[in-house]
């Protein structure tokens, strides 16, 4: 079947055998956790997708990295949302040493390369669960004592929390002048201080390891925090208008994924040669359309509020099809699929995630507004 095609082949490019190594396994089992899917994530390559090639990883763009993101999704829904968080860190610390030396050469250089040849996973904790909670005010604190910088609080949920080799966490640190500014922390996960403990209560994607990780007095080499231009107007700056087009993408690509596995299933169903697959595949596929565009664009134009703005509007696009389509692809099923077997509904319960990740249509509905009178956008 040519659905989901280039995103398969995608996939296999970046990641090859990791398709197979899924396949052995039934759905439940890849979405318990532990998940047999994050070592074979590993075994594959997946996380120097995004590492640059100079650096020892894969190098994948924008538009490489959404395909291989849905064709995860179809695969693991778990593994789509926990690596997304890795790869989202890694874009950061990407652009950030970009940024620092204007080459790519920057501090962040040699752990990229660790990423890249060792596999490891990093987490990240960038953004809260709370309802109402600005994603750019995290609930983590540091301060500066002496030579170090020590920082205390939790992240919850937070993906790849038992598996993670690194914790990639945003901090609230004063700068020279008292001025609160947002800074990413950089935290070994057998750091003394880091703590992992229960907090993911459903069976829902569990495989992602969304735990809450808690952080008592954790102390850490200045060099291991960078501190950027964001203050408490939550204007972001460069570095988090990047951070946040690969978050909304990724996450946008991954969840588009599952319900493509969902619409598979409808398709694939015995006596289904002559279904119409119109209305199972043309939204899903449609949305991500949408999301490819601004891939494309990002590989060929400023990545300034404009771009972010149109991440947004593909990711809020691709959860009203992901509705539309789960709810018809179990009407398609029908009764007697959903009884004999969890899976049609599992798929659908779990690709509804996306309207629960920051930042909420809801919330972004003041800021959207104001960007369309000439405000600068605010990430509420």
């Amino acid at each position: 079947m040519n659905f989901l095609h280039q995103e398969r082949s995608a996939l296999q490019t970046f990641m090859p055998g990791l398709d197979a190594s899924l396949a052995r396994y039934p759905l439940a089992e890849l979405e318990r956790a532990p998940s047999p899917a994050i070592p074979a994530f590993r075994e594959a390559g997946g996380p120097g997708l995004l590492v640059p090639a100079r650096h020892g990883g894969a190098g994948a763009g924008p538009l490489e990295a959404v395909r291989v993101q849905r064709a995860v999704g179809a695969l693991c829904p778990s593994l789509a949302v926990a690596t997304t968080m890795h790869h989202f860190s890694i874009a950061g610390l990407v652009q950030a040493a970009a940024h620092a030396t204007g080459d790519g050469d920057g501090p962040e250089a040699p752990l990229l390369e660790a990423v890249a040849k060792d596999g490891l996973l990093v987490a990240s904790g960038f953004a809260e669960g709370n309802t109402g909670q600005n994603i750019l005010r995290p609930h983590i604190t540091a301060e500066r004592r002496g030579g170090r910088v020590v920082v205390n609080g939790s992240k919850m949920p937070c993906s790849l929390s038992r598996s993670m080799d690194l914790l990639t966490a945003s901090v609230a640190l004063a700068d020279e002048t008292g001025t609160e500014r947002l800074a990413i922390a950089l935290i070994p996960a057998k750091t003394p201080g880091v703590e992992v403990r229960p907090f993911w209560g459903t069976p829902v994607l569990a495989g992602a390891e969304s735990d809450r990780v808690v952080l008592t007095d954790v102390e850490l080499d200045p060099e291991m925090v960078l501190v950027t231009e964001v203050t408490a107007d939550a204007v972001p700056d460069a570095l988090n208008t990047a951070g946040f087009l690969w978050f909304e993408l990724l996450l946008t690509a991954g969840y588009l994924g599952v319900a493509s596995a969902l619409a598979a299933r409808v398709l694939e169903r015995p006596g289904a040669a002559d279904t119409d697959p119109t209305p199972f595949t043309v939204g899903l596929d449609a949305a991500m359309l949408a999301v490819e565009a601004v891939a494309r664009a990002m590989e060929a134009e400023e990545w300034d509020d404009t771009l972010l703005v149109s991440a947004l509007t593909a990711r809020y696009a691709a959860q009203d099809a992901i509705a539309r389509t789960t709810r018809d692809c179990l009407a398609a099923l029908g009764g007697m699929a959903f009884i004999s077997s969890p899976d049609g509904a599992y798929l659908a319960s779990a690709a509804t995630g996306l309207t629960f990740h920051p930042p909420s249509r809801a919330r972004m509905a003041g800021p959207l507004r104001g960007f369309l009178d000439g405000a600068p956008l605010r990430i509420g």
